[in-house]
C-alpha cells in the first residue's frame, strides 16, 4: 500500500537574521551557494525571505523521516554561512512584508503585475503534502472521488498545524492568521467537489482557454489534484513548529487518502459536503485551532475539534500498519492529550509569559531544529 500512496513534502522556511531574529531577504545568495548540494530542491518564493525545500518522492513515511531530518540539518548549516537561521512557522511574529525584497525572474514579475500588494504582502509559510493516487484513468477517477470526500477533513488538518497567531508585531487573536492572508487570492480556499476527473480537467481547460490562467498550478485551493503529477496535494497547513509535527501531518494525509481509496474501491461511498459547510469548520479551525468546536453536518453534532480528530485517527487506523505510520499517528494521539497544544498555542504561551516577541522567535528557532542537530555533520 505504501508504494502506491507515495509522499512528497514541500516546506516553506523563514530566513531570519541570526542576531536580530527578523526576516532577511537573502534567498538568492543561498540558492547560488546551495545549488551543488540541493539542486532545484531549494527555491525562493516571491519574497526573498522564504526558502522552500521540496522533497523527492518518498515510498514511505519512514524514508521521509530519514531524508528530511538530514536535509533540514544540511539546509540549516548552509544558511548559517549567510548569517541567517531557518525558522518554521506560518507567519513571522514581528517582521513586516513592506521591507522585504522581492525575487527577480519572469514568474515573479508576472505574479506581481497581476496581484500587486496582494502577492507582495504574501509573507506566509505553509506545508504542502502530496499523496500519490496512481496514473491510470481508473486511479484518477477514484482519486477525484477521494478528493471530493477528503475536503471534509481539511479543517482538521488546519487545526492540527495552526502555527501563525502573530502578524507584524500584533497578536491577532487567531491560531492561523496565515489562513486569513491566503484567502485574499483568487482560486483559494475550500474547492468545490467534482463528479469526475474529466469534469476537473474541463474546469481547468476552460480557465486556460479564456485566459484566466496559463496552467492549473495557478489554482491554489486548500487541496487540489495536481495537474502535472498523479497526486492529491494538501495545501491548507501552516508550516508546523517541528519536523515531528510535519511528518505526523504528512502521515495523516497519506492515511486519509489510502482509507478513502480503499472504501471507494469497494463501492462504499463517503458523504461529500458542500464547500460552504466545510468553510464553517475552516473558520473555526483558523480562529481556535484545537480548541475549536467541530460541526458534524452529516450526523448533526457539535463536538470538540480534539474529539473530531480522535475520530479521524480511528477512521484511518486500519490502514496505518500497512503504511508503516503507527509512530506518527500515535504522536498525533498524544498531541491531542497534550495541554501545550499546537505551535500556535505554544507561541502564545511564550508571549503571555514574557511579553516579548523576540522570545517567541527564539522559541520557534529552537523548535525548527528540535531533535535533528546531531545530523548536521
Amino acid at each position: 500500500m505504501s508504494s502506491i500512496f507515495t509522499l512528497g513534502i514541500e516546506e516553506e522556511f523563514q530566513l531570519v537574521d541570526t542576531y536580530t531574529g527578523e526576516l532577511r531577504s537573502c534567498a538568492p545568495a543561498i540558492l547560488a551557494r546551495g545549488y551543488e548540494q540541493f539542486g532545484e530542491q531549494i527555491t525562493s518564493e516571491v519574497l526573498q525571505a522564504t526558502l522552500e525545500l521540496t522533497s523527492d518522492v518518498f515510498p514511505t513515511i519512514e524514508v521521509a523521516r530519514q531524508v528530511l531530518s538530514v536535509s533540514r540539518a544540511r539546509l540549516a548549516k548552509l544558511v548559517m554561512q549567510e548569517g541567517v537561521a531557518l525558522m518554521s512557522a506560518g507567519t513571522h511574529p514581528s517582521s513586516s512584508w513592506k521591507v522585504q525584497k522581492r525575487s527577480e525572474g519572469e514568474r515573479y514579475d508576472e505574479l506581481v503585475a497581476e496581484y500587486q500588494d496582494v502577492v507582495l504582502s504574501d509573507q506566509i509559510f505553509g506545508l504542502h503534502v502530496h499523496v500519490g493516487i496512481g496514473e491510470s484513468l481508473h486511479d484518477r477517477e477514484i482519486g477525484m472521488k477521494v478528493f471530493s470526500q477528503a475536503r471534509t477533513w481539511l479543517p482538521h488538518l488546519l487545526a492540527l498545524s495552526t502555527n501563525a497567531p502573530f502578524w507584524e508585531g500584533r497578536y491577532t487573536g487567531l491560531k492561523s492568521y496565515r489562513a486569513v492572508q491566503r484567502r485574499r487570492f483568487p482560486r483559494t480556499g475550500i474547492p468545490d467537489a467534482f463528479a469526475s476527473w474529466s469534469d476537473y480537467e474541463r474546469y481547468v481547460q476552460r480557465l486556460v482557454a479564456i485566459g484566466a490562467i496559463d496552467n492549473g498550478k495557478k489554482i491554489w485551493w486548500d487541496m487540489r489534484p495536481h495537474v502535472f503529477f498523479p497526486t492529491l496535494e494538501f495545501r491548507i497547513c501552516d508550516m508546523p513548529a517541528t519536523l515531528e509535527d510535519t511528518l505526523a501531518i504528512a502521515a495523516l494525509c497519506q492515511a486519509l487518502v489510502a482509507k478513502l481509496t480503499w472504501l471507494n474501491e469497494r463501492g462504499r461511498e463517503v458523504p461529500v459536503l458542500s464547500s460552504q459547510l466545510i468553510e464553517e469548520n475552516e473558520w473555526r479551525a483558523m480562529r481556535y485551532g484545537l480548541d475549536a468546536r467541530w460541526l458534524d453536518f452529516t450526523q448533526g453534532r457539535d463536538i470538540s475539534m480534539r474529539a473530531a480528530l480522535a475520530e479521524l485517527l480511528d477512521f484511518v487506523d486500519e490502514v496505518v500498519a500497512e503504511l508503516g505510520s503507527r509512530r506518527e499517528i500515535n504522536y498525533l494521539r498524544a498531541l491531542l492529550e497534550d495541554k501545550r497544544g499546537t505551535g500556535a498555542d505554544q507561541q502564545i504561551a511564550v508571549y503571555e509569559e514574557s511579553g516579548d516577541l523576540r522570545r517567541v522567535v527564539s522559541f520557534l528557532r529552537e523548535q525548527t531544529m528540535q531533535g535533528i542537530q546531531s545530523t548536521e555533520g
